[in-house]
């Protein structure tokens, strides 16, 4: 099991224009590289490595960034190809999906370039790293991380690390191969109920409230707007220093959502079940004020959260079909639309059960992961 590590960089003032430059330099020749793979229509790494291998060592960069920067290009082609195929793009034909196809990809400035160990070394114990550079190797700069993070890089950190500039600070994201962790036979489920009102709902009657969470969108919602319409420098700039400041929050959120279930899973011996949401977006047809809400809603990161994290402990994640789970009754299963009145209440038409219906969809969703677990350990027939 692969993951990342993110730890700061802080450079000096020589080092940091150093780091500038060679981010530069190497979307320089990611863009020289990308042109010749649109017009040749060459993608695959080596074939694009063979053409443009001699123009980006002219350019000025070393053998091993050259080459580092070849496989980048080629890894975004094969990353638009893919998105083109699921239909990421929209159909053939759509306005989004023949802009994508009708030019080279671009990258910026300071997109993030990859370094393997032979342009990048780690001094774990003394916190620094050696980087190769446009004007020669830059030595000592130094990084800062938790102690945990500190651990994990010392044990498990393999591979290649990506160089980040971002919002004025500089980030390496290392990449860490902690291995599998054997998955326990689970001693029944937690069932999870995702929503927008509350994130995240147990069967065990936990609910984690989404309401502080829409607030803080709601209220940056009003702002953008109000900055959009300024429209003048200061407004301009205050909307690009708050524009990843709500998703941090949403992430941070997540995380401690996750944390806490993932936690309670694994004190309690069971496994981890949530629906399957994949296409939720397209499916459900809302008015505008609602779309909104839903296209905001961070449920596919939160999923993600969940299970990367019980894969570390060791924890079963099933995931089950959604469909009708707010509507049936957990206690004698019972399908009707008139038993959820509104949001929160749940009250069954055929045997008068009543709980919150959050917690009610999560029992379903956890009787669900128990079938569903039994039917996968089953033995498959010869």
């Amino acid at each position: 099991m692969k993951i990342v590590v993110q730890v700061r960089l802080y450079p000096d003032a020589v080092q940091e224009a150093a780091l500038s430059a060679t981010l530069k330099l190497c979307n320089d020749g990611a863009n020289l590289a990308s042109v010749e793979a649109f017009q040749r229509r060459i993608h695959t790494k080596r074939e694009l490595q063979r053409l443009t291998y001699g123009r980006l060592k002219a350019l000025g960069l070393s053998a091993q960034p050259a080459i580092q920067v070849a496989r980048k290009v080629a890894s975004a082609y094969a990353t638009l190809k893919a998105n083109i195929r699921v239909g990421n793009l929209g159909k053939p034909g759509s306005k989004r999906r023949v802009k994508a196809e009708s030019k080279p990809i671009q990258f910026r400035r300071d997109a993030a370039q990859p370094f393997d160990d032979r342009c990048l070394s780690w001094q774990l114990a003394d916190r620094t790293v050696s980087i190769w550079a446009v004007g020669g190797r830059l030595m000592r700069v130094r990084f800062g991380c938790s102690p945990q993070q500190h651990v994990t890089l010392v044990a498990h950190r393999r591979d290649e690390s990506d160089l980040v500039h971002r919002d004025g600070k500089w980030f390496l994201y290392a990449t860490c191969d902690i291995g599998d962790v054997e998955v326990k036979e689970p001693d029944g489920f937690l069932g999870v109920d995702l929503g927008i009102a509350n994130i995240a709902t147990i069967n065990d009657g936990t609910r984690h409230c989404g309401k502080g969470l829409n607030r803080v969108r709601h209220r940056n919602q009003r702002l953008r707007a109000k900055l959009q319409r300024i429209g003048t420098k200061s407004a301009r700039r205050l909307l690009k220093a708050r524009r990843r400041k709500e998703a941090r929050f949403a992430a941070d959120t997540n995380h401690c959502i996750a944390k806490q279930i993932v936690t309670e899973a694994e004190r309690t011996g069971r496994g981890i079940a949530l629906e399957d949401l994949t296409g939720i977006r397209d499916r459900v047809r809302l008015r505008r004020p609602q779309r909104v809400t839903l296209h905001s809603w961070a449920f596919h990161q939160l999923d993600r959260l969940i299970a990367y994290k019980a894969a570390r402990a060791g924890i079963a994640v099933v995931h089950v079909d959604p469909a009708y789970t707010s509507q049936g009754c957990s206690a004698c299963g019972h399908v009707a639309k008139a038993n959820r009145s509104n949001q929160s209440t749940f009250r069954c038409t055929s045997c008068g059960f009543a709980e919150h219906a959050d917690v009610n969809a999560a029992r379903n969703i956890a009787a669900r992961g128990v079938a569903g677990w039994a039917a996968a350990s089953l033995p498959s027939a010869a």
